[in-house]
């Protein structure tokens, strides 16, 4: 299902792309500006099975990106400017924002390079508990795992699922069945069975967070940066809806506290760990009002209206998706009112 709706997101983008029509909303559209969403910056291409190559881009298409939306005529601001330029009472340039959840080591090695050179400011969303090395980047471990294995069981409520993982399809399969499993779980349930299952295939859940998260000496040159702003992302990166109301406000206000030990200023901006319909709601809206937040982002698609200054907590964004790295591409993802009328994304 995943593949059949990313297919259809691509005809429709290259249908827009070939009728200009990108152009004419942005030019009759009231929309003032888009939030991009980004995870990893690598160079290589994935491999043949990589379930979460969604969530990756190249440099060089980052730069481009950077690049063709100035040419567009968007200015690219941090997120107090966008704040801003919502309030503001008649409409302004349109702008661009660009924000990374995750704090993936790949960010410092292969995106702040290209942010440096293009000198366009970004948000990054951390999520403490992970940089800490304590958490599981479990999508990705998830992946790995299921790569590297003929055949896999995975056990819960005391019944064992047989999967085969040989070919290509079936590993894609076993993805998705146990993906789709974990993300329908209470998050207690689901942090026992991701450990339990990488337990089974000697998979070091630890060791590959420290992998692939920066530490907080690495996050620090990070955030040395003139261009970043940090924000939070939680502590263990838990879907907050799955959550009573007390430990969703406490996943938040801990890692706020964390961030304020580490760097001396709390964040004033936050991402809602997966940020769909099914993670993030009125609730967790109200949590990030309350605790003071300036803004917070899910990843709902849409452009920015002058209305959402009266939600600053629940601000839609525009996935720069891996499956969608094609140039022509970015004057449809520029479009942020053509996202406007999606269906909400389950992130």
């Amino acid at each position: 299902m995943p593949a059949l709706k990313y297919l259809a997101y691509r005809t429709a983008f290259e249908v827009l792309w070939a009728s200009r029509l990108p152009r004419l909303i942005r030019r009759l559209s009231k929309c003032r500006g888009v939030i991009f969403t980004l995870h990893r910056v690598l160079p290589d291409d994935p491999a043949d099975f990589s379930p979460n190559a969604i969530l990756q881009v190249k440099p060089a298409f980052l730069e481009y990106a950077i690049i063709r939306l100035r040419e567009l005529g968007l200015d690219i601001v941090d997120l107090g400017e966008a704040l801003r330029r919502l309030e503001s009472p008649v409409p302004t340039k349109p702008f661009a924002v660009f924000t990374f959840d995750d704090a993936y080591r790949d960010n410092l090695k292969f995106a702040l390079p290209v942010l440096r050179r293009q000198q366009c400011p970004f948000t990054l969303y951390v999520p403490t508990a992970l940089v800490d090395g304590v958490g599981e980047v479990w999508w990705q471990a998830l992946e790995d795992i299921v790569a590297a294995q003929s055949a896999v069981a995975v056990t819960y409520l005391g019944e064992t699922d047989y999967l085969p993982t040989a070919t290509l399809a079936e590993k894609q399969h076993a993805y998705d069945s146990i993906y789709w499993r974990m993300r329908a779980m209470p998050e207690p349930d689901r942090v026992r069975l991701i450990r339990e299952f990488a337990g089974q295939y000697g998979f070091d859940l630890e060791a590959h967070c420290r992998e692939l998260i920066m530490d907080w000496s690495e996050l620090r040159t990070f955030a040395g940066n003139q261009l970043c702003t940090l924000g939070a992302h939680t502590v263990h990166h838990y879907e907050l809806a799955k959550l009573g109301a007390a430990e969703a406000r406490n996943e938040i206000e801990q890692s706020l506290r964390v961030m304020k030990a580490q760097f001396g200023a709390a964040p004033i901006h936050l991402s809602y760990p997966v940020g769909g319909p099914a993670s993030a709601g009125p609730r967790e809206f109200e949590i990030a009002r309350d605790l003071g937040l300036r803004s917070a982002v899910t990843t709902r698609p849409g452009g920015l209206y002058h209305h959402h200054r009266q939600a600053p907590h629940a601000l839609p964004r525009i996935s720069l998706n891996g499956l969608f790295q094609e140039r022509r591409f970015v004057e449809v993802l520029a479009t942020g009112a053509l996202f406007s009328i999606l269906p909400a994304s389950a992130g």
